[in-house]
Protein backbone atom coordinates (compact mmCIF):
# COMPACT_ATOMS: atom_id res chain seq x y z
CA UNK A 1 0.00 0.00 0.00
CA UNK A 2 1.29 3.88 -1.24
CA UNK A 3 2.67 6.03 2.06
CA UNK A 4 2.60 9.20 2.14
CA UNK A 5 4.90 11.93 4.12
CA UNK A 6 3.91 12.79 7.52
CA UNK A 7 4.64 15.97 6.53
CA UNK A 8 1.42 16.16 4.64
CA UNK A 9 -0.10 14.13 7.07
CA UNK A 10 -2.50 16.92 8.85
CA UNK A 11 -6.31 16.77 9.18
CA UNK A 12 -7.82 17.29 6.29
CA UNK A 13 -11.33 16.93 7.37
CA UNK A 14 -13.26 20.55 7.34
CA UNK A 15 -14.40 22.08 10.89
CA UNK A 16 -17.59 22.98 11.95
CA UNK A 17 -17.20 26.69 10.95
CA UNK A 18 -15.87 25.34 7.06
CA UNK A 19 -19.27 23.24 7.00
CA UNK A 20 -21.66 25.92 8.16
CA UNK A 21 -19.91 28.25 5.81
CA UNK A 22 -20.39 25.86 2.98
CA UNK A 23 -24.24 25.03 3.67
CA UNK A 24 -25.01 28.92 3.95
CA UNK A 25 -23.04 29.35 0.09
CA UNK A 26 -24.34 26.55 -1.01
CA UNK A 27 -28.00 27.95 0.32
CA UNK A 28 -27.47 31.15 -1.37
CA UNK A 29 -28.27 33.11 2.15
CA UNK A 30 -26.39 36.69 2.35
CA UNK A 31 -22.99 36.60 4.67
CA UNK A 32 -21.21 39.72 5.60
CA UNK A 33 -17.38 38.93 5.33
CA UNK A 34 -14.80 40.56 7.98
CA UNK A 35 -12.54 38.11 6.89
CA UNK A 36 -11.31 39.00 3.41
CA UNK A 37 -7.56 39.82 3.05
CA UNK A 38 -7.38 39.79 -0.55
CA UNK A 39 -7.53 42.92 -1.53
CA UNK A 40 -8.08 42.37 -5.09
CA UNK A 41 -11.65 40.97 -4.16
CA UNK A 42 -12.26 43.87 -1.48
CA UNK A 43 -13.70 46.54 -4.11
CA UNK A 44 -11.02 48.23 -4.03
CA UNK A 45 -10.03 50.53 -7.48
CA UNK A 46 -6.83 49.17 -9.28
CA UNK A 47 -4.79 51.23 -12.12
CA UNK A 48 -5.66 47.92 -14.31
CA UNK A 49 -4.08 49.70 -17.32
CA UNK A 50 -1.20 50.61 -15.32
CA UNK A 51 -0.51 46.51 -14.42
CA UNK A 52 -1.41 45.74 -17.85
CA UNK A 53 1.06 47.11 -19.85
CA UNK A 54 3.76 46.53 -17.22
CA UNK A 55 2.56 42.79 -17.96
CA UNK A 56 2.96 43.32 -21.26
CA UNK A 57 6.91 43.82 -21.71
CA UNK A 58 8.15 41.99 -24.31
CA UNK A 59 11.43 40.92 -22.74
CA UNK A 60 9.27 38.65 -20.77
CA UNK A 61 9.69 36.28 -23.70
CA UNK A 62 13.65 36.24 -23.47
CA UNK A 63 14.48 33.89 -20.48
CA UNK A 64 18.00 34.46 -19.19
CA UNK A 65 17.72 33.17 -15.57
CA UNK A 66 19.95 34.45 -12.30
CA UNK A 67 19.52 32.44 -9.44
CA UNK A 68 18.99 35.82 -7.29
CA UNK A 69 16.88 37.63 -9.50
CA UNK A 70 17.54 40.00 -12.28
CA UNK A 71 19.49 42.36 -11.24
CA UNK A 72 17.90 45.51 -12.23
CA UNK A 73 14.58 44.37 -9.97
CA UNK A 74 16.53 43.88 -7.17
CA UNK A 75 17.58 47.70 -7.59
CA UNK A 76 14.02 48.72 -7.82
CA UNK A 77 13.32 46.63 -4.56
CA UNK A 78 16.34 48.64 -3.42
CA UNK A 79 14.44 51.95 -4.60
CA UNK A 80 12.01 50.62 -2.52
CA UNK A 81 13.35 49.94 0.48
CA UNK A 82 14.64 53.71 0.11
CA UNK A 83 11.12 55.34 0.29
CA UNK A 84 10.60 53.99 3.74
CA UNK A 85 14.41 55.28 4.81
CA UNK A 86 15.93 52.11 4.81
CA UNK A 87 19.73 51.73 2.59
CA UNK A 88 20.01 48.53 1.14
CA UNK A 89 22.30 47.32 -1.40
CA UNK A 90 20.59 45.01 -4.67
CA UNK A 91 24.08 43.16 -3.62
CA UNK A 92 21.90 41.39 -0.22
CA UNK A 93 18.69 41.32 -1.86
CA UNK A 94 17.23 37.96 -3.22
CA UNK A 95 14.12 37.07 -5.15
CA UNK A 96 11.48 34.19 -4.55
CA UNK A 97 8.22 33.16 -5.81
CA UNK A 98 6.75 34.63 -2.61
CA UNK A 99 6.92 35.23 1.01
CA UNK A 100 6.01 31.28 1.89
CA UNK A 101 8.95 30.52 -0.60
CA UNK A 102 11.06 32.65 1.30
CA UNK A 103 10.37 30.63 4.48
CA UNK A 104 11.09 27.57 2.83
CA UNK A 105 14.57 28.22 0.94
CA UNK A 106 15.53 30.34 4.71
CA UNK A 107 14.38 26.63 6.60
CA UNK A 108 16.86 24.71 3.95
CA UNK A 109 19.31 27.18 4.46
CA UNK A 110 19.17 27.21 7.99
CA UNK A 111 17.79 23.81 9.33
CA UNK A 112 18.11 20.22 9.12
CA UNK A 113 15.78 17.72 9.70
CA UNK A 114 14.28 18.05 13.27
CA UNK A 115 15.44 21.22 13.93
CA UNK A 116 13.34 24.27 15.17
CA UNK A 117 12.26 27.66 14.58
CA UNK A 118 10.80 29.90 17.16
CA UNK A 119 7.42 31.35 16.03
CA UNK A 120 5.48 34.26 17.74
CA UNK A 121 2.09 33.57 19.15
CA UNK A 122 -0.78 34.84 18.35
CA UNK A 123 0.27 35.15 15.01
CA UNK A 124 -1.44 33.88 11.13
CA UNK A 125 -1.38 30.30 11.37
CA UNK A 126 1.35 29.67 8.21
CA UNK A 127 4.67 28.71 10.20
CA UNK A 128 3.76 25.42 11.44
CA UNK A 129 2.56 24.49 8.02
CA UNK A 130 5.65 25.76 5.93
CA UNK A 131 8.16 24.06 8.46
CA UNK A 132 6.36 21.25 8.80
CA UNK A 133 6.93 20.88 5.05
CA UNK A 134 10.60 21.46 5.55
CA UNK A 135 10.85 18.56 8.67
CA UNK A 136 11.25 21.39 10.99
CA UNK A 137 9.40 21.76 14.04
CA UNK A 138 8.07 25.22 14.88
CA UNK A 139 8.47 26.03 18.51
CA UNK A 140 5.77 28.94 19.89
CA UNK A 141 6.80 32.31 22.14
CA UNK A 142 4.01 34.35 23.30
CA UNK A 143 3.46 37.77 22.76
CA UNK A 144 1.92 39.57 25.95
CA UNK A 145 -1.02 42.71 26.33
CA UNK A 146 -0.22 45.30 29.03
CA UNK A 147 -2.46 47.85 26.97
CA UNK A 148 -0.46 47.17 23.95
CA UNK A 149 1.53 43.54 22.04
CA UNK A 150 4.72 42.92 23.48
CA UNK A 151 7.63 40.02 23.00
CA UNK A 152 8.17 38.08 26.33
CA UNK A 153 11.35 38.01 25.83
CA UNK A 154 11.80 36.08 28.81
CA UNK A 155 9.73 33.34 27.42
CA UNK A 156 11.35 33.24 24.11
CA UNK A 157 14.70 33.00 25.89
CA UNK A 158 13.28 29.14 28.28
CA UNK A 159 12.41 28.16 24.75
CA UNK A 160 15.79 27.93 22.94
CA UNK A 161 17.91 25.04 23.02
CA UNK A 162 20.21 22.88 21.15
CA UNK A 163 18.36 22.08 18.42
CA UNK A 164 17.11 25.78 17.98
CA UNK A 165 18.28 27.83 14.63
CA UNK A 166 16.17 30.74 14.11
CA UNK A 167 13.86 33.53 15.73
CA UNK A 168 10.55 34.55 13.45
CA UNK A 169 9.45 38.00 14.28
CA UNK A 170 5.99 39.60 12.22
CA UNK A 171 6.76 42.99 12.09
CA UNK A 172 4.22 44.60 12.61
CA UNK A 173 2.70 41.26 13.48
CA UNK A 174 -0.50 39.75 12.41
CA UNK A 175 -3.24 39.98 13.44
CA UNK A 176 -1.96 41.89 16.45
CA UNK A 177 -0.85 44.75 14.94
CA UNK A 178 2.05 45.53 16.78
CA UNK A 179 5.71 46.90 15.86
CA UNK A 180 8.88 46.23 17.58
CA UNK A 181 10.31 49.13 19.89
CA UNK A 182 13.88 49.43 19.38
CA UNK A 183 14.13 48.26 23.01
CA UNK A 184 13.08 44.88 22.13
CA UNK A 185 15.00 44.45 18.89
CA UNK A 186 18.38 45.70 20.92
CA UNK A 187 17.92 42.24 23.47
CA UNK A 188 16.50 40.16 20.62
CA UNK A 189 19.05 40.98 18.54
CA UNK A 190 21.74 40.12 21.23
CA UNK A 191 20.02 37.04 22.51
CA UNK A 192 20.44 36.09 19.27
CA UNK A 193 23.83 36.65 18.83
CA UNK A 194 24.66 34.77 22.38
CA UNK A 195 22.96 31.37 20.77
CA UNK A 196 24.02 31.75 17.13
CA UNK A 197 20.48 32.02 16.11
CA UNK A 198 19.32 34.26 12.90
CA UNK A 199 16.41 36.53 12.85
CA UNK A 200 14.00 36.00 10.31
CA UNK A 201 11.60 39.23 10.28
CA UNK A 202 8.47 38.97 8.40
CA UNK A 203 7.98 42.82 6.97
CA UNK A 204 5.23 42.10 4.30
CA UNK A 205 3.04 44.84 6.16
CA UNK A 206 6.20 47.54 7.00
CA UNK A 207 4.16 50.06 4.77
CA UNK A 208 0.90 50.17 6.81
CA UNK A 209 1.67 52.12 9.85
CA UNK A 210 -1.42 53.57 11.26
CA UNK A 211 0.74 54.18 15.04
CA UNK A 212 2.33 57.88 13.63
CA UNK A 213 5.30 57.05 16.52
CA UNK A 214 8.64 57.69 15.72
CA UNK A 215 9.84 55.40 18.27
CA UNK A 216 8.54 51.77 16.39
CA UNK A 217 10.68 49.40 14.21
CA UNK A 218 10.10 49.66 10.82
CA UNK A 219 12.53 47.46 8.79
CA UNK A 220 15.56 44.67 10.52
CA UNK A 221 17.65 45.69 7.76
CA UNK A 222 20.36 47.85 9.18
CA UNK A 223 23.67 46.66 11.00
CA UNK A 224 22.81 44.04 13.48
CA UNK A 225 24.78 41.73 15.49
CA UNK A 226 23.05 38.35 14.34
CA UNK A 227 22.60 36.95 10.86
CA UNK A 228 19.25 38.65 9.63
CA UNK A 229 16.73 38.06 6.69
CA UNK A 230 13.71 40.58 6.13
CA UNK A 231 11.29 39.71 4.26
CA UNK A 232 8.58 41.40 1.97
CA UNK A 233 6.83 41.32 -1.60
CA UNK A 234 4.43 42.56 -3.70
CA UNK A 235 1.36 40.83 -2.10
CA UNK A 236 1.27 43.44 0.50
CA UNK A 237 3.61 46.10 -0.18
CA UNK A 238 1.64 46.75 -3.58
CA UNK A 239 -1.40 45.25 -3.31
CA UNK A 240 -0.69 42.69 -5.96
CA UNK A 241 -0.66 38.97 -4.17
CA UNK A 242 -1.57 37.21 -7.88
CA UNK A 243 1.97 38.47 -9.02
CA UNK A 244 3.67 36.17 -6.89
CA UNK A 245 6.93 37.73 -6.45
CA UNK A 246 8.80 38.03 -3.05
CA UNK A 247 12.36 39.13 -1.94
CA UNK A 248 14.54 38.72 0.66
CA UNK A 249 17.10 41.29 2.32
CA UNK A 250 19.93 39.59 4.11
CA UNK A 251 21.86 41.62 6.72
CA UNK A 252 24.38 40.82 9.70
CA UNK A 253 28.02 40.08 10.18
CA UNK A 254 29.54 40.55 6.84
CA UNK A 255 31.27 37.29 6.72
CA UNK A 256 27.86 35.65 7.72
CA UNK A 257 26.07 37.93 5.16
CA UNK A 258 28.44 36.20 2.23
CA UNK A 259 27.90 32.74 3.41
CA UNK A 260 24.50 32.33 3.41
CA UNK A 261 23.89 34.74 0.18
CA UNK A 262 25.89 31.80 -1.63
CA UNK A 263 24.29 28.91 0.18
CA UNK A 264 20.38 30.75 -0.64
CA UNK A 265 21.99 31.34 -4.25
CA UNK A 266 22.51 27.37 -5.01
CA UNK A 267 18.93 26.61 -3.10
CA UNK A 268 17.07 29.27 -5.57
CA UNK A 269 19.31 28.09 -8.25
CA UNK A 270 17.61 24.19 -7.79
CA UNK A 271 14.13 25.27 -7.91
CA UNK A 272 14.64 29.23 -10.41
CA UNK A 273 10.83 29.59 -9.62
CA UNK A 274 10.71 33.41 -10.04
CA UNK A 275 8.71 33.69 -13.42
CA UNK A 276 10.26 36.03 -15.83
CA UNK A 277 7.63 38.28 -16.67
CA UNK A 278 6.54 39.09 -13.52
CA UNK A 279 10.07 40.17 -12.87
CA UNK A 280 10.56 42.36 -15.73
CA UNK A 281 6.64 43.64 -14.79
CA UNK A 282 8.12 44.37 -11.33
CA UNK A 283 9.58 47.58 -11.70
CA UNK A 284 6.42 49.41 -12.98
CA UNK A 285 4.40 47.31 -10.59
CA UNK A 286 5.91 48.85 -7.43
CA UNK A 287 5.64 52.27 -8.81
CA UNK A 288 2.13 51.35 -9.15
CA UNK A 289 1.77 49.97 -6.04
CA UNK A 290 2.25 53.87 -4.36
CA UNK A 291 -1.66 54.49 -6.16
CA UNK A 292 -2.57 50.93 -4.53
CA UNK A 293 -1.18 51.46 -0.83
CA UNK A 294 -2.80 54.87 -0.75
CA UNK A 295 -6.27 53.35 -1.34
CA UNK A 296 -5.56 49.92 0.71
CA UNK A 297 -4.34 52.84 3.77
CA UNK A 298 -7.63 54.99 3.48
CA UNK A 299 -9.73 51.67 3.45
CA UNK A 300 -8.40 50.71 6.34
CA UNK A 301 -8.03 54.25 8.37
CA UNK A 302 -11.60 54.78 7.30
CA UNK A 303 -12.56 51.53 9.27
CA UNK A 304 -10.04 52.02 12.30
CA UNK A 305 -12.07 55.61 12.02
CA UNK A 306 -15.72 53.71 12.24
CA UNK A 307 -14.76 51.53 15.88
CA UNK A 308 -14.83 54.25 18.49
CA UNK A 309 -18.26 55.08 17.26
CA UNK A 310 -19.35 51.46 16.91
CA UNK A 311 -18.41 50.44 20.19
CA UNK A 312 -20.07 53.24 22.02
CA UNK A 313 -22.75 51.58 24.74
CA UNK A 314 -20.81 48.49 24.59
CA UNK A 315 -18.65 48.99 27.33
CA UNK A 316 -17.45 45.40 28.03
CA UNK A 317 -16.55 45.01 24.61
CA UNK A 318 -12.43 46.50 23.89
CA UNK A 319 -10.75 46.94 20.58
CA UNK A 320 -7.38 46.35 21.10
CA UNK A 321 -4.81 49.15 19.44
CA UNK A 322 -3.64 49.01 15.97
CA UNK A 323 -0.12 49.75 15.16
CA UNK A 324 -0.51 48.73 11.27
CA UNK A 325 -1.37 45.71 9.08
CA UNK A 326 -5.05 45.17 7.75
CA UNK A 327 -6.67 43.65 10.50
CA UNK A 328 -8.31 44.77 14.17
CA UNK A 329 -8.71 42.84 17.41
CA UNK A 330 -11.92 43.09 19.40
CA UNK A 331 -11.84 41.67 23.21
CA UNK A 332 -15.46 40.06 23.89
CA UNK A 333 -17.04 39.03 26.83
CA UNK A 334 -15.57 35.28 27.45
CA UNK A 335 -19.46 34.24 28.32
CA UNK A 336 -18.71 31.52 25.38
CA UNK A 337 -16.17 30.10 23.61
CA UNK A 338 -14.78 31.24 20.56
CA UNK A 339 -16.22 28.49 18.13
CA UNK A 340 -19.93 28.56 19.90
CA UNK A 341 -19.22 32.52 19.29
CA UNK A 342 -18.19 32.72 15.25
CA UNK A 343 -20.96 30.08 14.58
CA UNK A 344 -23.53 31.68 15.85
CA UNK A 345 -22.50 34.14 14.02
CA UNK A 346 -23.04 32.44 10.44
CA UNK A 347 -26.24 30.89 11.72
CA UNK A 348 -27.98 33.37 13.44
CA UNK A 349 -26.19 36.70 12.12
CA UNK A 350 -24.77 36.00 8.61
CA UNK A 351 -21.51 37.31 9.94
CA UNK A 352 -17.93 35.55 9.69
CA UNK A 353 -15.10 36.93 11.43
CA UNK A 354 -12.22 35.05 12.26
CA UNK A 355 -12.14 33.07 16.13
CA UNK A 356 -9.27 33.64 18.48
CA UNK A 357 -7.96 30.16 18.16
CA UNK A 358 -7.20 30.42 14.40
CA UNK A 359 -4.31 33.03 15.64
CA UNK A 360 -3.42 30.57 18.51
CA UNK A 361 -4.43 33.51 21.00
CA UNK A 362 -3.68 31.96 24.60
CA UNK A 363 -7.09 33.17 25.96
CA UNK A 364 -10.59 32.80 24.76
CA UNK A 365 -12.91 35.86 23.45
CA UNK A 366 -10.85 37.34 20.95
CA UNK A 367 -11.92 37.49 17.55
CA UNK A 368 -10.35 39.62 14.21
CA UNK A 369 -11.39 41.53 11.73
CA UNK A 370 -9.76 42.37 8.56
CA UNK A 371 -9.88 46.38 7.85
CA UNK A 372 -9.91 45.81 4.17
CA UNK A 373 -13.13 44.93 4.25
CA UNK A 374 -15.82 47.46 2.38
CA UNK A 375 -16.64 50.24 5.28
CA UNK A 376 -20.49 49.62 4.86
CA UNK A 377 -20.31 45.80 5.57
CA UNK A 378 -17.51 46.87 8.04
CA UNK A 379 -19.81 48.67 10.23
CA UNK A 380 -23.02 46.33 9.48
CA UNK A 381 -20.75 43.31 10.48
CA UNK A 382 -19.03 44.72 13.71
CA UNK A 383 -22.63 46.02 14.73
CA UNK A 384 -23.81 42.63 14.58
CA UNK A 385 -20.65 40.70 16.29
CA UNK A 386 -21.54 43.47 19.17
CA UNK A 387 -24.68 42.85 19.32
CA UNK A 388 -24.57 39.26 19.83
CA UNK A 389 -21.72 39.63 22.56
CA UNK A 390 -24.37 41.90 24.46
CA UNK A 391 -26.83 38.90 23.75
CA UNK A 392 -24.62 36.76 25.95
CA UNK A 393 -22.52 34.95 22.94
Amino acid sequence: MTRFSTRTGRNLEPNGLAVELARRRVSGAPLVDLTVSNPTAAGIAYPTERIAAALALTAGAVYRPDARGLYRVREAVSADYARRGASVSPERIMLTASTSESYAFLFKLLCDPGDSVLVPVPSYPLFEHLATLECVEAVPYPLVYHGSWRLDLEALARAIDARCRAVIVVNPNNPTGSFLLPEELERLSALAERHGLAIVADEVFASYDWSGARDLVHELTGDLPALTFCLGGLSKAAGLPQMKLGWMVTGGPAPLVEAALRRLELVADTFLSVGTPVQEAAPALLEAGAEIRGRIAERCLANLRALPELMRGHPACEVLPVEGGWSCVLRLPRTCGDEERVLELVREDGVLVHPGYFFDFADEGYVVASLLTNPTAFRDGIGRVLARAGSGC
